[in-house]
């Protein structure tokens, strides 16, 4: 038991580090000519190819439950498209401690789709949370945290529409898992495309230019997700809730060192306390579950 609790809390940190040094080759892939929602088109779209050799029937009972998981696909499809471009083009660091704000949004998304009370203990988390967006957004000075790059809000929107993801999954577990699995790639087929084409109607458009060699990187990226998103599942299934969230936020940490020894981010003492009150907000609220608040 203790070799498969370990084999378990392995799988989820492969997942963690994963997603904790994705920013590298989304920006390597910046800056060789694709664009980060184009690179999401491309790795998701070949995942969900994957899921479909491996579970046929993904396809047909997705389309069986599309009044359900359709919201599923709408939040994942967002997600990958904010978070991966908040990576690709801001500072690291912050994109992922502002995306971890998640825990508040699902306090409020919670209330509206499942009918769960916001307790004081709830209201807490958030106010610590928000805390520690101001610290982030306002570089040491409490602030009302509003973003004022759209790497930040990109990074904020990622964490809600994440927060969405996580409570639809919540409010639809009796669908069929890989419905639920096929949802969250083809999310980010269906939605890549539709921001790609409006922001080239604003004028904004994404040249894909690739030199050859950025299709390697999306082929290696490509099995990295589906790696860590196979681990996470491995993981999932045998380790309890509460444990496997801790276990997850081994991205911040990951992604964060990462950045700061690669140079592709500064680490302030206000994004230092401001990322410890968001991550105790996350720690909170992942410990609340396991017991009555």
């Amino acid at each position: 038991m203790q070799h498969l609790s370990f084999a378990a809390a392995l799988a989820a940190l492969i997942n963690a580090t994963v997603w904790g040094l994705s920013w590298y080759p989304l920006k390597w892939l910046e800056a060789h000519g694709m664009p980060s929602l184009w690179a999401t088109w491309f790795i998701f779209g070949a995942c969900a190819i994957a899921v479909l050799v491996a579970r046929p029937s993904a396809a047909r009972l997705l389309w069986q439950n599309r009044t359900t998981l359709g919201w599923l696909v709408l939040a994942s499809g967002m997600t990958n498209a904010c978070f991966n471009t908040a990576l690709a083009t801001g500072d690291v660091v912050r994109s992922v401690l502002l995306f971890y704000l998640m825990p508040m949004w699902v306090v409020l998304l919670a209330r509206w789709l499942l009918a769960e009370r916001i307790t004081p203990a709830a209201l807490g988390r958030t106010a610590l949370a928000l805390i520690g967006a101001a610290l982030v957004l306002g570089e040491g000075k409490l602030q009302i945290p509003i973003p004022n790059s759209w790497p930040d809000w990109l990074a904020i929107a990622a964490g809600f529409f994440f927060g969405l993801n996580n409570v639809i999954l919540r409010k639809y577990a009796t669908s069929p898992q890989e419905a639920r699995a096929f949802a969250m790639f083809i999310g980010a087929v269906i939605i890549a495309p539709l921001v790609i084409g409006s922001l080239a109607l604003l004028g904004k458009p994404l040249v894909l230019a690739p030199q050859p060699i950025a299709w390697a990187g999306v082929a290696i990226f490509t099995v990295l997700v589906l790696v860590g998103n196979l681990a996470l599942q491995y993981g999932a299934s045998r380790l309890p809730a509460n444990v496997l969230s801790v276990l997850m936020l081994a991205e911040i940490l990951v992604a964060t060192l990462s950045a700061w020894l690669a140079g592709a981010a500064t680490i302030t003492q206000s994004t230092l306390i401001g990322g410890a009150l968001i991550v105790s907000a996350s720690l909170l609220a992942i410990f609340s579950r396991s017991g009555a608040e």
